[in-house]
C-alpha cells in the first residue's frame, strides 16, 4: 500500500541540479514558511558535488565534482546558512593551476605511465575531493570520499583544518563508516591494491589515534562496495561482482570507474569478520547484484540479516555520467533487498521488502544500527525518471508513505529524534529540496512518522544535488 502525502506528478527535469554553484554566502536567517519545532536545535552538515568545470575541461561524472560543504543551523525556531567550498588539496591545485590534478571517480588528469603507477600505488595522486558524507570524529567533524584521506573542518566556519585526521590503509575506502558503541571509534574498510590486494577492516578512535587494523583478506580482484554492514558482532562485507584487475587501475590509461568489470558469473559474496576476533566466516554466496548502500545489519537467532538498497546489475554507475543526466536520461531504481545469512551452514536467501522504488536510505542510526529495526526513510525515482519523492518505508509490511511536491527534487532525508522518543519515528526529516519552478532550494523539515509538511526554509540559490549529510545536536 502507497499513501501520498501530495498530488503525484512528475514535473520538469532538473537540469539544474547538476550545473556549478560559484556563490559563496552566509545567511543569519531564512526565510521561513511553517514552524519549526521547538525542541529542534543543531546543524544539519552536507557535502556534495558543486563545481562541474576545471578550467577549459568538464567533469564526467556526477561524483567527480569538486566539493561544496552546507551548513543549516536551526535554532529558536529559525534557520541559519552558510556554504563554503571544502578547501582540500584536489579543490586548491584545480583553482590554482585551472586544470585537474587529482584522478576522481570518472575524470583523470593525463599523466605519463611512470606518474601513473606510482601514484596509484603510493597513493601520492589519490584524490580527497570529500563530496560523499560528513561524519563526526570524537569533538572532529570530517568530510569524506571513497580515497583513503578524510577532511577536517570546522563545523561553524566551514574551514577545512589544514590537517590529515587519519589516512586508512589502502588506496580505496569508504564514506560510510560505522560508530564503534563502545568508544565511539569508527570503523571502516579499505581495500589495498598491488600485486597481493586485500580487504583491510580498520579503526580510528574518537581521538584520531592511529588506526587498529582488525583483519586483512586477501582478494585477487577486488570489488567496487561504497559501504558495508555492521551486527553487534559481525563486520559485513557484500562484494558485488563488480570487479578490477590492480594493475589495470595504473596501466590501462582510463579513469578509476572504468577499470572495473561486471562478471556476474562470480555472484554475489558475502563475508562475515568477527569484530572481537578478526576471525572471518565467508563462503556466501547470492545471485548476482549490485548495491551502493547498505541500511541496516544486525543477527536474528542463527541468522545475519543484511539489508541494502540492491540493483540487478551495476548499470546505476554508468546512468550517473553528467551527459546523461543533464539530457534527461533517466536512471535505474533500487529495490529494498534482504539477505539471509546462515553461518551454521553457509547458505543465502533473498527476500524483497518494499516494492517502491528506493535510494539514499537512513534509519534511526543512534537507536537501530546492528538491531532490528522497522522504519526506513529515503528517496524514490518517479516518472521525470530522477529523485522526485521522499519515502517512508514500515517494514513490518513493506507499505509505504510519500511526500511529493510538483517539480520539487529532494535529497536524501535526514532523520533526527525527538529527545526523550518512545518510538522508532518519532522525530523529524531533513532534507534540502530543488525547486524547478523557483530555480532555488530549500530545506525541508517533514513529520518522519506521517511525512506531513513542518516547514521549509527557502535559499537564496540553488544547491547542486548531493548525497549524504549529517545532524548534530551541538554544531
Amino acid at each position: 500500500m502507497t499513501i501520498q502525502r501530495e498530488h503525484p506528478t512528475s514535473g520538469p527535469f532538473p537540469a539544474l541540479g547538476f550545473s556549478t554553484l560559484e556563490s559563496e554566502v552566509t545567511v543569519e536567517e531564512l526565510p521561513l514558511q511553517g514552524e519549526i519545532p521547538a525542541w529542534l536545535s543543531g546543524s544539519l552538515l552536507r557535502t556534495g558535488p558543486a563545481k562541474f568545470e576545471v578550467g577549459e575541461d568538464s567533469l564526467r561524472h556526477w561524483f567527480d565534482g569538486l566539493a561544496m560543504l552546507h551548513r543549516f543551523t536551526i535554532a529558536d525556531g529559525s534557520v541559519s546558512y552558510g556554504n563554503r567550498f571544502l578547501n582540500s588539496r584536489s579543490y586548491r591545485a584545480a583553482r590554482d593551476e585551472g586544470k585537474l590534478a587529482y584522478r576522481e571517480f570518472a575524470s583523470d588528469p593525463c599523466r605519463k605511465l611512470f606518474r601513473r603507477v606510482h601514484s596509484m600505488f603510493s597513493g601520492s595522486e589519490i584524490t580527497d575531493n570529500a563530496s560523499v558524507s560528513i561524519a563526526r570524529l570524537g569533538e572532529r567533524f570530517i568530510a569524506m570520499t571513497e580515497g583513503p584521506i578524510p577532511v577536517e573542518f570546522d563545523a561553524d566556519t566551514l574551514e577545512a583544518a589544514g590537517v590529515t585526521p587519519y589516512r586508512a590503509p589502502g588506496q580505496i575506502s569508504t564514506a560510510h563508516p560505522h560508530v564503534d558503541r563502545s568508544d565511539g571509534a569508527i570503523i571502516n574498510y579499505a581495500s589495498k591494491l598491488g600485486a597481493s590486494s586485500s580487504y583491510r577492516i580498520f579503526s580510528v578512535g574518537p581521538d584520531g589515534a592511529p588506526t587498529r587494523k582488525l583483519c586483512s583478506l586477501p582478494t585477487r580482484e577486488p570489488s567496487y562496495m561504497h559501504s558495508f554492514g555492521l551486527t553487534e558482532r559481525w563486520v559485513v562485507l557484500a562484494e558485488y561482482p563488480l570487479v578490477v584487475n590492480p594493475v589495470s587501475l595504473a596501466l590501462s590509461g582510463r579513469p578509476f570507474i572504468e577499470n572495473f568489470r561486471w562478471k556476474p558469473e562470480r555472484g554475489t559474496r558475502f563475508t562475515l569478520v568477527d569484530r572481537s576476533s578478526g576471525e572471518a566466516v565467508s563462503g556466501f554466496r547470492s545471485e548476482p547484484c549490485f548495491a551502493f548502500h547498505h541500511v541496516n545489519s544486525y543477527e536474528d537467532g542463527d541468522e545475519v540479516l543484511v539489508d541494502i538498497c540492491a540493483y540487478p546489475d551495476a548499470s546505476i554507475v554508468q546512468s550517473l555520467y553528467l551527459d546523461h543526466l543533464r539530457a534527461g536520461g533517466p536512471v535505474p531504481a533500487g529495490t529494498l533487498t534482504r539477505f539471509h545469512l546462515r553461518p551454521s551452514d553457509g547458505s543465502v536467501t533473498r527476500e524483497t521488502l518494499c516494492e517502491a522504488p528506493i535510494e539514499l536510505p537512513r534509519i534511526s542510526y543512534e537507536r537501530c544500527n546492528e538491531r532490528p529495526y522497522h522504519h526506513v526513510w529515503g528517496v524514490g525515482v518517479g516518472a521525470s525518471g530522477w529523485i522526485d519523492e521522499i519515502l517512508k518505508v514500515e517494514l513490518r509490511d513493506g507499505s509505504t508513505l510519500g511526500w511529493r511536491n510538483e517539480g520539487c527534487f529532494p535529497g536524501e532525508p535526514v532523520f533526527v529524534p525527538r529527545p526523550g522518543a518512545y518510538h522508532e519515528d518519532d522525530g523529524v526529516l531533513l532534507s534540502v529540496v530543488l525547486d524547478a519552478g523557483t530555480q532555488r532550494s530549500f530545506l525541508l523539515v517533514l513529520d518522519a512518522a506521517d511525512l506531513f509538511e513542518v516547514a521549509r526554509a527557502e535559499l537564496p540559490h540553488h544547491v547542486p544535488f548531493g548525497f549524504h549529510g549529517h545532524f548534530d545536536a551541538g554544531a
